[in-house]
């Protein structure tokens, strides 16, 4: 169950939960022990156990904040305000490319991560990472339909297959990144999806 916090013990929470992201974008869930993220974020075990019972509920925590500080990134852009539904999604695309850039992203995203790496086996943490991806999937498929029903309304595709394919597009390239030691595959698959979007559409854009 998680815990309520003062303003000051929010501040000390989230000190664990950098700590935990910085070593679990690198070592992996399992890897990372309660003892090194007590000692990256200069606390003892005593503190991490008054804001969280467990490591689990540490990491399902994490992946919600990661997902929401995205979310209110994505929510904020400049390109959701534009009118054509189409150009929101090129304009959302753009910013991930964007986002991609930034050295911080060679770390992977924490969902992805999480996902790989305990849904066999952390049904818990499974769980919020599928609800994170489901709502962000939700997001992009309010633009996709309606740029469907502009430029492609004939067409059999699906919103929501194509929002989940984007997802899908970003969280391979993000893989083959790492693997990589190279963000380069992340702006490429990107940009092969908008051409793909192109494609899609009937009329020319």
């Amino acid at each position: 169950m998680p815990k309520t916090t003062s303003t000051s013990g929010q501040a000390t929470r989230d000190r664990l939960l950098d700590a935990a992201h910085e070593l679990m974008a690198v070592k992996g869930y399992t890897a990372a022990s309660v003892d090194e993220i007590c000692s990256a974020a200069g606390m003892t075990k005593g503190a991490f156990f008054h804001y969280f019972d467990s490591k689990e509920e540490l990491a399902r925590a994490l992946a919600e904040r990661v997902y929401a500080s995205a979310k209110k990134t994505f929510t904020a852009a400049p390109c959701r305000t534009l009118s054509d539904p189409l150009e929101r999604v090129f304009g959302y695309v753009d910013l991930l490319i964007e986002m991609s850039r930034d050295p911080a992203a060679a770390k992977g995203c924490i969902l992805g991560t999480f996902s790989q790496e305990l849904a066999d086996t952390h049904p818990g943490i499974r769980s919020v990472c599928a609800a994170c991806f489901k709502d962000w999937a939700a997001d992009l498929e309010k633009d996709l339909r309606a740029a469907k029903a502009q430029y492609a309304p004939k067409a059999t595709w699906t919103a929501h297959g194509l929002a989940e394919h984007l997802i899908a597009v970003l969280e391979g390239a993000i893989i083959l990144a790492k693997a990589k030691q190279d963000r380069k595959p992340i702006e490429d698959g990107l940009l092969h999806f908008k051409t793909y979007l192109r494609s899609l559409m009937e009329r020319s854009v």
